[in-house]
């Protein structure tokens, strides 16, 4: 009977655990700009401390779209690999190998 209560309130603890994490305006709950805008403010910065998270989230999302073109950049050249062992009538490692062989001649 004891390890019953015990799971019980095991349960309820985490039941509202999982409540409160949902009602507050936690940076990982929002989805919009009026939540972000909202978790901001209550962050309660200074203009030069809102500055700074300012060139940090400038500095992520260059980063962000410097990766996102990096691998673009990947996929298309991969694409393009396969393409052209399709025409020649090669395996795609067969066509990397004889890439790598032509760099270590140059």
């Amino acid at each position: 009977m004891n390890n019953n209560l015990d799971l019980e309130d095991a349960i309820a603890a985490l039941d509202q655990y999982n409540y409160d994490k949902k009602r507050t305006s936690d940076l990982d709950q929002a989805r919009n700009k009026s939540q972000m805008k909202k978790y901001i403010s209550s962050l309660d910065f200074n203009l030069r401390r809102l500055q700074i998270l300012q060139e940090a989230v400038n500095e992520s999302i260059e980063e962000e779209q410097q990766f996102i073109a990096q691998q673009e950049n990947i996929q298309t050249y991969k694409t393009k690999i396969i393409n052209l062992s399709r025409q020649l009538n090669l395996s795609y490692e067969q066509v990397v190998q004889i890439m790598k062989q032509q760099e270590e001649k140059a």
